[in-house]
């Protein structure tokens, strides 16, 4: 019930806009959450006619337990299911494209950290790697800041279903620090209102401490050494080589140089822009185009 009130509630916020694009990504949404819930309810009556238990702690069948997941990660937008994230956030303004982000995750991660200890760890731990690889993999070829949000969502939320069955505190600081760095990183971005690349690129002629902000913000959800996002992603595969999965720590490892790529790219367009690369002269020029008529 609180799902289905969660998701009602975000669909009036989101169709605000009246743009078609924004009707279209409502639309996608009811039905993708409405798919989900279903589905939870009918794991959980599945379990409740198989084992006659009805509580989340108590999920045994085998059948419940994948369903229960499976449900979850639609809810979440986690790999193989994650095809609507990207497409939804693309058409939603940045400060509903925030609150999907980072709001609407809280209530179905409260319920996957309770079902988890019931959860094959083989199918976690597949859905987690594939996750971070589609969410690097995807980011590669996208010039839409919100599409690469999306796929940056879905590899950050693959490094917290890695590791939560084995560490779920760990899980618990990765979810608050993705929350912290993804609000930063959309407010950033409302604030230069840049939607592409090349908006991006210019917006150090707004505000070069914005731009430079843009920069650090972007390499710690990347998770570059001496920032806070790196943290996470350390103590994630110290904890995995622990606990006897050193491939697992390993490829997760592999596919974060994915995620950190796309990152960088959007670091290299902000910083090539900002002076000395660039004269201040220029930028009215760059900025404000005006038609020169010439006489015939």
């Amino acid at each position: 019930m609180g799902l289905e009130i969660n998701t009602l509630a975000i669909i009036p916020i989101m169709a605000q806009q009246h743009h078609p694009r924004a009707i279209e990504a409502t639309t996608k949404y009811f039905l993708t959450q409405a798919t989900a819930a279903a589905m939870i309810l009918f794991a959980s009556t599945t379990n409740a006619w198989l084992m006659g238990e009805w509580e989340i702690h108590q999920l045994s069948h085998p059948l419940a337990t994948t369903t229960v997941m499976l449900a979850l990660a639609l809810k979440l937008g986690l790999a193989p299911v994650h095809f609507w994230l990207p497409e939804i956030l693309q058409g939603l303004e940045l400060t509903t494209g925030l609150i999907l982000s980072t709001w609407q995750k809280l209530a179905p991660f409260a319920l996957m950290i309770q079902a988890a200890p019931t959860i094959n760890s083989s199918l976690l731990v597949a859905i987690g790697l594939l996750s971070t690889l589609v969410g690097g993999w995807g980011g590669l070829n996208q010039t839409q800041l919100r599409k690469i949000l999306a796929y940056s969502s879905i590899a950050h939320l693959g490094w917290m279903v890695l590791i939560l069955q084995f560490a779920p505190s760990l899980t618990l600081l990765s979810l608050s620090l993705y929350i912290i760095m993804t609000s930063s990183a959309f407010l950033t971005l409302k604030t230069n209102n840049a939607l592409t690349i090349n908006t991006l690129a210019t917006s150090w002629t707004k505000s070069p401490t914005l731009a430079a902000l843009a920069a650090l913000v972007l390499l710690s959800l990347g998770g570059l050494p001496p920032l806070s996002g790196f943290m996470p992603k350390w103590l994630i595969l110290q904890e995995l080589t622990k606990q006897g999965l050193p491939l697992s720590a390993t490829l997760a490892a592999m596919t974060a140089l994915l995620s950190l790529y796309f990152y960088l790219r959007l670091c290299y367009a902000l910083t090539l822009t900002i002076y000395p690369n660039t004269l201040t002269a220029t930028a009215p020029w760059r900025l404000n185009f005006t038609m020169i008529t010439l006489p015939l």
